[in-house]
């Protein structure tokens, strides 16, 4: 590896970095890895100078894998059977979704189909553009896609929820309340949380994400990856991933997309306006109904149906939870539930889709 190399990745991680930490430090939603994909994206967009090695985005897979397949608990597998069915509502209900939303996308915009389909997908933020890059897809526009869709989540419909809320109360419908309110000490956390098992987790996931890759289908090394650790944890407890660690992750992944970039690319994102009034229109609809729907079919309240239709993260829903007066953690373990389900098996639905369409 010559200096010019050397100094080139030297660059791009040190400048990325700072971008992401700036965001965090600003409390930006999903700031480091926001923060550092401008960064890195400025910097190649006006010098072509950022780089990465080719194996980046294979690792930064494995490891934000590893971490997905950490986030379910034993006690949240055990208190699943008691909302099966709301699950699956909730589920099916975002893979209608993302299938309108991704095939109106391809038939409205410039966007190739796997783009759009990956677009679309209510994954992570952290991870999607990653697993949308591995399959062929324009990451740089994923990700932008997949930040508005973060917003959504945590900056407008906690708002519109609210404001929703307090309009049909204020019409006579008051909110009919929680379904079986569950307290935070029902959710039991692994208490494993050894370097040890640190270590066990990375392995399992390195060797079940490479041996995704080896079978050159697109996105398999990121649900290998969740797959075996989810059974390590879930089978032995046996597994844990430190959040330093996630971080880390998310400042990498930022880097590497922002490598991606172009100042060719960047003049073709004017072509995204109309895809986000799409994004923005799809998601909104799906709230209102979906969350109508939970709260018809199985008792949840108005503003609980709603969240668990919302597009924010579990991690971000414990916080809009509680600055909407809502208990019920079933809501944070449906929607842990929905990024482990969606980042395992929505990007290999998206391959199989294209493969039949040839597109």
């Amino acid at each position: 590896m010559g200096d010019a190399v050397v100094g080139a990745l030297v660059v791009t991680l040190v400048v990325g970095a700072a971008g992401g930490l700036l965001l965090k430090r600003l409390k930006v939603p999903a700031g480091l890895m926001i923060g550092a994909f401008v960064a890195v994206a400025v910097l190649n967009v006006s010098t072509g100078f950022a780089w990465l090695p080719s194996g980046t985005r294979t690792g930064v897979q494995i490891v934000a894998g590893a971490f997905v397949g950490c986030s379910l608990e034993r006690s949240d597998v055990a208190r699943l059977r008691s909302f099966v069915k709301p699950i699956v509502v909730m589920l099916v209900s975002f893979l209608i979704l993302n299938l309108v939303l991704g095939f109106v996308l391809w038939a409205t915009s410039p966007l190739d189909l796997v783009t759009s389909l990956m677009c679309a997908v209510p994954g992570g933020i952290n991870d999607t553009p990653i697993v949308a890059a591995d399959m062929g897809a324009d990451a740089p526009a994923v990700t932008v896609m997949q930040l508005i869709r973060q917003v959504l989540g945590i900056g407008v419909f906690p708002v519109m929820i609210a404001a929703f809320d307090r309009l049909r109360t204020a019409h006579g419908h008051p909110d009919p309340g929680n379904r079986a309110l569950a307290s935070d000490a029902q959710r039991v956390k692994s208490k494993q949380k050894s370097i040890a098992s640190t270590f066990a987790a990375l392995v399992v996931a390195t060797l079940a994400g490479l041996l995704g890759k080896a079978t050159g289908v697109p996105g398999l090394t990121f649900t290998a990856s969740i797959l075996a650790v989810l059974v390590l944890k879930l089978g032995f407890d046996f597994a844990y991933i430190p959040k330093q660690v996630k971080k880390a992750c998310q400042l990498v992944a930022g880097c590497y997309l922002g490598t991606l970039l172009t100042a060719e690319g960047l003049a073709g994102m004017v072509d995204l306006a109309v895809p986000a009034l799409i994004l923005v229109a799809g998601y909104t609809l799906n709230c209102f109904a979906t969350g109508r729907l939970e709260s018809r079919l199985f008792g949840y309240g108005r503003k609980e149906g709603m969240l668990i239709a919302s597009p924010a993260g579990a991690s971000d829903m414990a916080l809009i939870m509680d600055d909407l007066g809502v208990q019920n953690t079933d809501v944070v373990i449906m929607q842990v539930v929905r990024a482990a389900f969606v980042m395992a098996f929505f990007p290999q639905i998206v391959n199989l889709i294209c493969h039949f369409v040839g597109a």
